[in-house]
């Protein structure tokens, strides 16, 4: 029990503290309008894990790997931002919390990275994945990082692609920016959609 709390503490600090100064994953905005904007991104890593057993434990996992509970024992910087979406294949819409295990977070990781030297996990939970270079619709939102708030925007994003014509591909993406500590009003939030 004060083991589990110690972590979560030194997860807040480390939220609250360093938030700022985080490398984020980068893109080209092709086009924005008042409501979303279009992005490219290129290829990038990350490493992902399943969360059937809620998204604190998945955090954990992932937070454990960056700080050393790899391979070669590497700690990795944190990025930006933390992704949470339905498993390739499966329909489920990311809007609902998983039931079936099947929701997957992802920490992207350092561009100074590439597969072949990026450290392993030691835990057959976690997975190194490249997210193949391609195009997002991407809505911008504050407050907190709550399933009800990712929902709101998520129509909102939907709604507005379907007006303009704009096919989507997969599920909406539920992406943060800050940690639990940072003012819900100074929170970066985003809802991400690839299209074609």
């Amino acid at each position: 029990m004060r083991v589990s709390l110690v972590f979560l503490v030194s997860i807040f600090f480390f939220w609250a503290n360093i938030s700022i100064a985080l490398e984020e994953t980068s893109y080209r905005v092709i086009t924005a309008n008042q409501i979303y904007e279009i992005r490219e991104y290129d290829d990038r890593l990350a490493v992902q894990t399943n969360q059937k057993n809620g998204q604190n434990m998945a955090f954990r996992k992932l937070f454990k790997y960056i700080s050393g509970s790899n391979i070669s024992s590497t700690k990795i910087e944190m990025t930006t931002p933390v992704t949470q979406s339905v498993k390739i294949g499966m329909t489920t819409p990311v809007t609902q919390k998983s039931q079936d295990g099947e929701m997957m977070m992802k920490f992207f990781l350092p561009r100074k990275f590439e597969l072949k030297t990026v450290p392993q996990p030691l835990s057959e939970d976690l997975s190194i994945v490249v997210v193949k270079r391609g195009k997002y619709a991407v809505i911008k939102y504050s407050g907190r990082s709550t399933y009800k708030n990712f929902e709101r925007h998520s129509k909102v994003l939907l709604e507005a692609l379907a007006a303009d014509k704009i096919k989507t591909v997969d599920q909406p993406i539920k992406a943060t920016f800050n940690g639990p500590l940072t003012p819900f009003f100074l929170r970066r939030n985003e809802v991400m959609i690839r299209i074609e």
